[in-house]
């Protein structure tokens, strides 16, 4: 049932959602001079690594680290309102359509997190496919409190229900939570140069 609803509301969306995307991608290139998609490798369900895609909102030369590590310096001027409308979100629907993540479920985190993906594993977090939103999001939590966020990922465990996936996506498209912790620029790092760990091969920001 979760996996039909996701498709009929991915198919719905997918025509507008491309044309949103189109329309944007122009205003992404001119402001990073870079490609607009940003493609990067994370961990998703039984920890098997795949391949997510969103519109670039960070400088090219951004580290390859997680967002609440970067710090809202490198966030460029089209990549903010992209982030505050949630807009560099939506190429994920063709994640969703592929089946590597559903609509609603834990945002999916680097190979790197590795005490995220720790307090993940031991709590089940690992059976459920990763979301483009999901409880911990709407409670305004992110990746710097891995346990937790870890223990808000775990209620999702329950049983689907579809009243509870349309609520958290209600609360998502409106505003609610503020699990975007790179905006708030808690802990800026600039780029390649500071010694991280740059990203692996066919990975871009």
């Amino acid at each position: 049932m979760k996996r039909a609803f996701d498709l009929i509301v991915c198919l719905a969306l997918l025509v507008p959602a491309a044309l949103l995307c189109l329309a944007v991608l122009p205003i992404v290139y001119l402001d990073t001079r870079a490609t607009p998609l940003f493609v990067q490798r994370r961990v998703g369900r039984d920890k098997r690594p795949f391949r997510l895609v969103k519109l670039r909102t960070m400088r090219a030369d951004t580290s390859h680290i997680a967002s609440h590590e970067v710090g809202a310096a490198q966030i460029t001027a089209s990549g903010r309102w992209l982030r505050r409308l949630k807009l560099d979100e939506l190429p994920q629907l063709l994640n969703v359509l592929t089946g590597s993540m559903s609509l609603v479920g834990p945002r999916p985190c680097l190979p790197v997190q590795h005490e995220l993906i720790e307090e993940r594993d031991k709590r089940g977090v690992f059976g459920l496919r990763p979301g483009i939103t999901g409880p911990a999001q709407v409670a305004g939590v992110d990746m710097s409190t891995p346990a937790t966020l870890a223990e808000l990922d775990a209620t999702y465990l329950a049983p689907w229900s579809l009243h509870r996936d349309l609520a958290l996506l209600l609360a998502t498209a409106t505003g609610k939570g503020r699990g975007d912790a790179a905006m708030s620029g808690k802990r800026p790092i600039s780029s390649f140069g500071s010694g991280d760990e740059p990203p692996p091969p066919g990975v871009t920001r």
